[in-house]
């Protein structure tokens, strides 16, 4: 039995969590966009087999960032390393946190209290913002979570943990369970998604709306991504999943 085979025997016997979203057209999405359309075109009854035809936009459910998605003349998602959708696992959960307060910001100084807890957080790494928003992911009204003002109140990343987690960590990609990088707090007052164009410059990726990251453990974990091959694309729906340690 080679390292591989006996690597796959591993990983099988560990926990697997699903952390993308069912998609359709009644799911939460960025407004300026529109919802999922689908059509039926053939049936087993009718024509011996079954296809169907999807209309979304590329950032639609659980997707990926490519640099291009911000970043004219950059990577696009069949251009990204494919090493890179296999990668080490690092969970910063900030759900209590975010509970008390809608529009949180993780900080540099919520990343210097988990490296006390756990130590530095490694190169290369794949690191989640657990806020537990997905939790919301059934009812639209409450993840927008817009108020009377029209002012929507999501939390996200502030820039300064985004340029630590690159300058300082080298970490290899993020993600987090909101449709934005940035809080729409931190959005409305810096006049645009600041943090998000920043990762995306570095010729970096992102995985938005991700679902179950409050389940997983701080250190430990793997993610392996799921990326359609499109020529060109900004972005596309993925499927994500965690392979945490059993116990």
């Amino acid at each position: 039995m080679s390292d591989i085979t006996k690597s796959i025997e591993l990983l099988k016997n560990q926990k697997w969590v699903d952390l993308s979203h069912n998609i359709h057209e009644g799911i939460p999405y960025f407004q300026s966009f529109r919802p999922m359309k689908e059509e039926t075109l053939m049936t087993v009854k009718e024509n011996g087999f079954f296809a169907k035809e999807y209309q979304l936009v590329t950032q639609y459910g659980t997707h990926i960032d490519a640099p291009i998605h911000f970043v004219e003349d950059s990577l696009s998602v069949d251009q990204l390393p494919i090493k890179n959708f296999l990668l080490p696992l690092i969970v910063i959960n900030k759900e209590k946190e975010v509970i008390k307060n809608s529009d949180y910001s993780l900080t540099v100084k919520d990343i210097n209290n988990f490296e006390d807890e756990y130590g530095i957080i490694p190169e290369n790494s794949f690191v989640a913002f657990a806020s537990g928003w997905s939790k919301r992911w059934n009812n639209p009204t409450s993840f927008y979570n817009t108020g009377s003002d029209g002012q929507a109140h999501t939390p996200g990343w502030s820039i300064g943990a985004l340029q630590f987690l690159h300058e300082k960590r080298n970490v290899t990609a993020i993600g987090h369970e909101t449709l934005d990088t940035d809080s729409a707090i931190d959005c409305k007052k810096n006049s645009g998604l600041i943090g998000e164009l920043y990762w995306l410059q570095q010729e970096k990726f992102q995985i938005e709306v991700l679902n179950h990251l409050t389940e997983l453990p701080a250190i430990g974990g793997a993610i392996s991504i799921g990326v359609p091959k499109v020529e060109g694309a900004p972005g596309f729906n993925v499927r994500a999943i965690a392979i945490v340690p059993k116990n």
